[in-house]
């Protein structure tokens, strides 16, 4: 349990450290979301709320106007969060 508690509150500071420099610095932006991504890997922790947080592809923070198009997609019922550095799409429900 020791192992798990110590590596919630690493990614928690990657993830912090991630969005903090995504406006400075990209790269290593990517690289602390990939880092905190292997450690919830190796641990064994889901990212429950930080998912929607990131692209799963190219490791992105998401911050919206600045790395990441939002559109709501009426007809589908869907919200729409396309990442701008590799311009994948994902999208979510809503009722």
């Amino acid at each position: 349990m020791e192992i798990k508690r110590i590596a919630e509150e690493r990614i928690k500071i990657l993830f912090k450290y991630a969005f903090e420099y995504a406006k400075k610095d990209l790269e290593l932006s990517r690289k602390y979301v990939e880092l905190a991504r292997k450690i919830a890997m190796r641990a064994n922790i889901r990212l429950k709320n930080l998912k929607r947080k990131f692209c799963k592809y190219c490791n992105t923070p998401l911050i919206f106007g600045y790395t990441a198009r939002v559109r709501l997609d009426k007809r589908h019922k869907t919200i729409n969060v396309t990442c701008l550095v590799c311009n994948r799409t994902k999208r979510y429900p809503y009722k």
